[in-house]
């Protein structure tokens, strides 16, 4: 059994940017939003999320509203060309190289990110992590998502739940482990970080890295050159 737990959250942290907010822009770029209106809405959740604020329901609402009616085919060709312009040449290889010496260390991970499972979890395959935790979206009986969130979603506290829940599924908890690691740049992940044995700010915000130096927490810094 993995003695460490590694978890890891996505935007700011693996990607120097956030998916969530460009998988937005990247709608408008393929004319299927609106250039100034949606535009500018995804900007203000970005901002609210960014403070610590964002009503998530009210975002997934949104987000998924310019894909969420079209056919599945096409929605997953669009995805699929986000990842080879928008996210790919984000993936530096420091962020590669952090995961693969977990995984290379048999070490248990998975991503945790506060951004809906349709845009990341092409992501997280892409830095070959086997596990993701993310915000689900509830489906109807036809399989098409509705715009609405499946169960808890993986944002603030709610990504100790949701880690919680997936341990145990396994038989497992976070005390089973000997170090758990979590690397997030966000605040809004203060719940998560301050409940692991080992919180790294990983490209930390200003009032993270703060935060961390008060605590004397590590601070990781994946993308300086």
């Amino acid at each position: 059994m993995a003695q460490t737990l590694a978890l890891f959250d996505l935007d700011g942290t693996l990607l120097p940017g956030d998916s969530d907010h460009a998988f937005g822009a990247f709608m408008v770029t393929l004319g299927w939003a609106d250039a100034e209106v949606w535009q500018r809405r995804n900007d203000e959740f970005y901002a609210q999320y960014q403070a610590g604020r964002l009503d998530l329901a009210e975002y997934i609402a949104f987000a998924t509203s310019v894909w969420r009616d079209r056919p599945p085919e096409e929605a997953a060709a669009a995805h699929a060309r986000y990842m080879r312009e928008v996210i790919e040449p984000m993936m530096h290889d420091s962020a590669r190289q952090l995961v693969r010496q977990h995984l290379q260390a048999g070490h248990l991970c998975a991503m945790v990110t506060a951004t809906n499972e349709f845009v990341t979890r092409p992501i997280a395959a892409a830095f070959e992590l086997p596990h993701i935790l993310a915000v689900n979206l509830q489906r109807d009986a036809q399989g098409r998502v509705t715009g609405a969130i499946e169960g808890v979603p993986t944002y603030q506290a709610g990504k100790i739940d949701r880690v919680e829940a997936w341990l145990a599924e396994q038989g497992l908890s976070l005390e089973t482990f000997d170090d758990v690691v979590f690397y997030s740049d966000s605040t809004n992940d203060l719940p998560l970080l301050e409940r692991v044995r080992t919180p790294i700010a990983t490209n930390p915000t200003p009032a993270l890295a703060a935060i961390a130096r008060e605590r004397g927490w590590r601070i990781l810094n994946l993308f300086n050159t």
